[in-house]
Formats: structure tokens, C-alpha cells, sequence
């Protein structure tokens, strides 16, 4: 998906979802305002998009409601009806089984996975890896052609317990156990992630390398010509906030930029 392509993947962070405290409704509303953002990508020549229920503070620790999962399939498959671009999701915190089976039922391209492999300390809880569970239920419901991407040392979280294991290490463990792809964070949502991690990652796994926070318009060419994709969010948001709506005067110089870049190569 991303060897030649070095992707610029945009994030819909949906609206909070029902069940969940901040959830206000209705429901089309949300499919309305996740349909507008793809749209906004889309004209800007985003190349995938992924979404992801960041609205729905406090996480639950590796399950959702029914409710959560079926309205984050609904959601995407709409997005990606409306625009035609690969997409994929997440569904936090470390639901990994519902998003893959949310992006089944979606018919998606990709879903993002945190806590793949070893274990650490989360907002939530101690969290274990699930990688064994995971892949084990992509067989079982026939889900061999989406690929996991996996967060290594992801954010928002403590890593002591695995102090003595590098990232590369992490990285290596993952795709050692099956991940599609390894995503590189740096320590919080719109925090860069570390050149030389990414660089020592990108170096220590043959599986595709992504950014996945804190990428903008003026770090965008440095991670690029490490990674075979990124992910932006934060910075495509008004005033770069995720909380926001996306910037059309954000997303459209940004992916000008992306467009030069890759012209020049």
C-alpha cells in the first residue's frame, strides 16, 4: 500500500458516538460531518484516510459497546462510499478485534492497532499485547486481505516495563508477530515523533514504517524521506487542534508541498 506511494493518510477524528459521555447526536450528524471532512481531503489530494472515535473520552481498555463498533462501520463505510479513497480505522482504546471487524463489515482497506505487541501502562490501564488474538480472529472471520498497522511505543502511555527494549526492538517483535505495518509516535496526540527512532525503525523492519503524530507542513519533507507513510491530524485541524474541524487552507498547502516533494525525487 505504501512502498512507492509514501502516502499522506488524513484523520477523521468522529464525532463522540452513543453510549459514550460526550455523545450529543444524532447519529446522521456525525455521517454528515465525517462525509464533509473525507470531502475536504479528497480536494485536496489526500491520498487515504483513516478514522478514529477520539471524541468518545474516557476510553474503555480493548472493548466498546456494540453500539460503538456498528456506527464506526456505518460511518466509514459512508466515507469511503462518498470519496473512493482507501480508509481505514481505529477504535480506542486497543479495541483492535471491533475495528477489525467494523472494517470488514465496511469493506475497508487498513485498521490501525495499538498495543500489538508487549505490553505497557495506557491512560486506561495496563494493557496487554493482543497480536495472537488478534490475527487468530482475522482468520476466523475471513479478514486476510486488511492489513494491521501496528503502534510501537505508542502515545499516551508509560513504557517502563519494557525500558530495556528499544523501538527497533518493538518493531522487530511486531512484525515478527504479524504486523502489516509499524507506526512510529512521538508522546501525545500532535507530538512529533523522533527522527532518529524513526530512522533506527525504518532500518530494523522490512514491513512499511509510518508516522503517526505530529507531522506539519514544515517537518513533513524530513518524515517522508524516512517513512513509507504518515498520518496527520492534529495539524490539519483548525488552529491545529484536533478537536476541530478540518482546515481546507491547511490540508490544500500541505499536500501542495507533498506534490512538489515528490515531483523532485
Amino acid at each position: 500500500m505504501f512502498k512507492k506511494s509514501k502516502a499522506v493518510i488524513g484523520m477523521i477524528h468522529v464525532g463522540a458516538l452513543p453510549g459514550t459521555p460526550n455523545y450529543r447526536g444524532p447519529i446522521k450528524d456525525l455521517i454528515a460531518r465525517a462525509r464533509w471532512e473525507a470531502a475536504v481531503y479528497a480536494d485536496a489530494g489526500i491520498d487515504m484516510i483513516a478514522l478514529e472515535n477520539m471524541h468518545d473520552v474516557p476510553y474503555l481498555k480493548r472493548r466498546v459497546g456494540p453500539e460503538v463498533t456498528a456506527c464506526m462501520a456505518v460511518i466509514a463505510h459512508e466515507v469511503k462510499q462518498a470519496v473512493g479513497l482507501p480508509c481505514g480505522l481505529q477504535i480506542l482504546a486497543g479495541a483492535n478485534k471491533d475495528a477489525l471487524a467494523a472494517a470488514l463489515a465496511a469493506g475497508l482497506d487498513f485498521i490501525r492497532a495499538e498495543g500489538f505487541a508487549f505490553a505497557h501502562v495506557a491512560d486506561e490501564g495496563f494493557m496487554e499485547s493482543d497480536a495472537g488474538e488478534l490475527l487468530r480472529y482475522r482468520r476466523a472471520i475471513d479478514a486476510l486481505t486488511i492489513p494491521i498497522l501496528a503502534d510501537i511505543k505508542k502515545k499516551h502511555s508509560a513504557h517502563a516495563v519494557t525500558a530495556d527494549v528499544s523501538i527497533a526492538q518493538t518493531a522487530e517483535a511486531a512484525a515478527f508477530f504479524g504486523a502489516d505495518g509499524v507506526i512510529v509516535t512521538g508522546q501525545a496526540t500532535g507530538a512529533s515523533a523522533d527522527l532518529s527512532e524513526l530512522e533506527q525503525v525504518s532500518a530494523a523492519v522490512d514491513v512499511p514504517v509510518l508516522v503517526g503524530s505530529g507531522v506539519t507542513q514544515q517537518n513533513v519533507i524530513s518524515y517522508l524521506a524516512h517513512a513509507d507513510a504518515i498520518l496527520v491530524g492534529s495539524y490539519f485541524k483548525v488552529d491545529g487542534n484536533w478537536r476541530n474541524q478540518v482546515d481546507t487552507h491547511r490540508v490544500k498547502p500541505f499536500m501542495d508541498k507533498v506534490r512538489e516533494w515528490r515531483d523532485a525525487r
